[in-house]
């Protein structure tokens, strides 16, 4: 295909994925920090400002809405840059592992809508799927760069 650089759509997406990681290492800040207070009474000056909880579930929620809507555009970024510089898919292993990681995404995020009183099982759920995708970030992010290489002239 004679089609013009995708340099643009790599940009995008190193951004994307950038901005991905840092919302997961907030995620774990504000989720620990949740789990302290749920647990303990280690942090009431942060239990007063914040309401109870209320402010670290609400950043903790916009950034896991956040990271899901960053994987998703990653995904598709990955879907037409591949498929409109050779044509096909599946030319390295980049494919799995961030077909995996968005599997895992969406997985903690219904996972994180299920949490109540009445479901113990989702909070362990959405937390032990949280630990695979510090692995399936790594992975992606080492499989991401080989794939990066081929589109360096």
């Amino acid at each position: 295909m004679n089609l013009p650089s995708f340099l643009w759509l790599w940009k995008m997406a190193a951004w994307s994925m950038g901005l991905s990681v840092l919302a997961y290492l907030m995620l774990a800040v504000t989720g620990v920090l949740m789990f302290r207070m749920r647990t303990s009474q280690q942090f009431p000056f942060i239990s007063l400002l914040m309401g109870r909880n209320t402010g670290v579930r609400s950043l903790h929620n916009l950034m896991g809405i956040s990271m899901v809507i960053l994987v998703l555009l990653l995904l598709a970024i990955g879907i037409v840059g591949t498929l409109g510089h050779f044509g096909s898919l599946g030319h390295s292993s980049h494919l799995v592992s961030g077909l995996i990681v968005v599997a895992l995404v969406l997985l903690s995020a219904f996972s994180a809508g299920q949490i109540s009183s009445t479901k113990p099982w989702a909070r362990p759920l959405h937390i032990g799927v949280n630990i695979i995708l510090f692995v399936g970030f790594i992975w992606v992010s080492l499989t991401g760069w080989t794939v990066v290489q081929k589109y360096l002239p």
